[in-house]
């Protein structure tokens, strides 16, 4: 969890909040990242088409939210189960999914992920 906030605290247009006694992280009022109360799952923003594939990939990693959150674009995975670069690569592409285009072109570039437009 502690890698995973690190890497958040970093990303532009980015605010950490505590709400009900979880660590959570938005662009504007728009939740990317969550963090259960004990740490151990990270709930990150990621897209409906997909989530299935994802967590059929990697069971022991990802799971799928509760039913009540299935109508928002979120996946779970188990920190213990990832690496940091993993880490840093779910947590990087949830704030993508989220900000701005521009912004997240913007950051890529600065990172040397992509070519500077």
């Amino acid at each position: 969890m502690d890698e995973a906030c690190a890497v958040a605290r970093t990303l532009p247009r980015s605010t950490e909040a505590l709400v009900r006694g979880r660590v959570k992280f938005r662009i504007g009022r728009i939740v990317y990242l969550a963090f259960s109360r004990d740490g151990e799952t990270m709930g990150f923003a990621f897209p409906k088409a997909w989530r299935d594939a994802l967590v059929e990939s990697e069971p022991e990693k990802f799971s799928l939210p509760s039913e009540s959150d299935m109508r928002y674009h979120w996946v779970h995975v188990d920190l213990a189960a990832i690496d940091a670069k993993e880490v840093r690569e779910l947590v990087e592409d949830a704030w993508a999914f989220v900000v701005p285009k521009r912004v997240a072109e913007e950051y890529a570039a600065a990172r040397g992920y992509i070519e500077s437009p």
